[in-house]
């Protein structure tokens, strides 16, 4: 029989390492368990690194709540992390005259969710601002709460901030089974056994087969897919902010964004897949990429194109976050259906999952907290 703890956490995207890290401020034991070779393995490392504003998501919803809450603790988050982060703000571009009513929508959407400074550009200022704007751009839903961050480093701060504030990791580990006992859970990975009073559920494409272990509620997650392309250095400069088409029912759509490392990155198409685990790029998702990113923005040189990449979104068929306590398996808490913006959304994700689980447990704040990652493991 392995160890016992206060909390199982099960995933170690940036989901899972915020909610680590929030727990990590009360006096508990808590484990992180993942199934790959360190933090950031899965959804996590391959996506759009956007911050987003918040007017997308239907208002009321808890994607709408959380984008927006994520992004307001953004800001004092990368401080304490020491990780960049530049609010550059976002353009959905409209392109047609007889679509500019869905950017009224959006725009309408962002004030009922409380996302600040949003304005709806005409074309003459909309081109001032980015002169590589498509000649077919008639107007455009500003942001300037939007902004771009490295998920990589955000990740792997969120790990080791919790990691020096008592949180353990394993990985290489996945999770098999989980058991409700009398009193906590028995968690069940391939080479041990771990018991536990409470388990979080973090576990990204797979996060409903975990669910569907201990609950006779069913869930299912549609793994999506997307391509990317990533645009050398030299390209700096041909947009300034993070340029979206109007959004469609798979998504924001192919974006064309500076990176928080001075890239320009184009993607990323949306395809549903059975497979949870790898995404291929494929040479027909590199050209839509292409295809579809220069309907938005005029003149992208593709031949500077540095890599190809491809990740994953787990789409729950809801289309929302699930953040609660199963309601037929107390003590077992489920984060199903983080999709964009799960990246945004994570701080808050971690805040509200960590009070619900401190409640749970009646957990006391620690008398000493680190809040910053030490320099000498930056």
């Amino acid at each position: 029989m392995g160890d016992s703890y206060d909390i199982i956490i099960i995933g170690a995207g940036v989901t899972g390492c915020a909610i680590a890290r929030e727990l990590s401020r009360y006096a508990c034991k808590v484990l992180v368990l993942d199934k790959d070779e360190d933090v950031c393995c899965g959804t996590s490392k391959a996506n759009s690194g956007i911050v987003h504003a918040g007017y997308d998501a239907k208002p009321g919803s808890l994607k709408a709540w959380m984008n927006v809450r994520g992004n307001e603790m953004m800001i004092s988050l990368v401080k304490e992390l020491d990780i960049p982060f530049k609010q550059i703000g976002s353009l959905v571009v409209c392109t047609d005259l007889s679509l500019r009513g869905g950017i009224e929508e959006l725009y309408d959407r962002g004030n009922a969710n409380g996302v600040p400074g949003l304005r709806i550009l005409e074309a003459p200022e909309l081109r001032e601002l980015e002169p590589n704007i498509s000649d077919d751009a008639v107007c455009a839903l500003y942001a300037p709460t939007a902004g771009i961050i490295c998920p990589f480093r955000l990740n792997i701060a969120l790990a080791e901030c919790a990691c020096q504030n008592g949180v353990e990791f394993i990985f290489d580990t996945a999770v098999t089974g989980v058991e409700a006992l009398p009193s906590g859970f028995k968690v069940i990975t391939g080479s041990s056994e771990y018991n536990a009073s409470v388990v979080v559920n973090a576990a990204g494409c797979h996060a409903d087969e975990i669910h569907n272990l201990v609950s006779s509620v069913k869930y299912h997650i549609t793994p999506r897919s997307g391509d990317y392309m990533l645009l050398d250095r030299s390209c700096e400069g041909l947009v300034n902010h993070v340029i979206f088409p109007q959004p469609t029912s798979l998504g924001k759509g192919i974006l064309v964004t500076p990176t928080a490392h001075g890239n320009i990155l184009i993607g990323p198409t949306a395809v549903d897949t059975d497979n949870r685990d790898e995404a291929p790029v494929t040479a027909d998702g590199l050209a839509k990429v292409i295809e579809g990113s220069a309907k938005n923005v005029k003149g992208i040189p593709v031949k500077q194109v540095i890599t190809g990449f491809s990740g994953l979104r787990a789409h729950e068929d809801g289309g929302e976050f699930i953040l609660e306590e199963v309601s037929d398996c107390p003590g077992f808490f489920d984060c199903v259906g983080i999709e964009s913006p799960g990246l945004t959304a994570c701080p808050a994700v971690g805040e509200y999952m960590a009070s619900l689980v401190a409640d749970k447990l009646s957990l006391l704040p620690k008398s000493e907290y680190g809040a910053s990652v030490a320099p000498a493991r930056r």
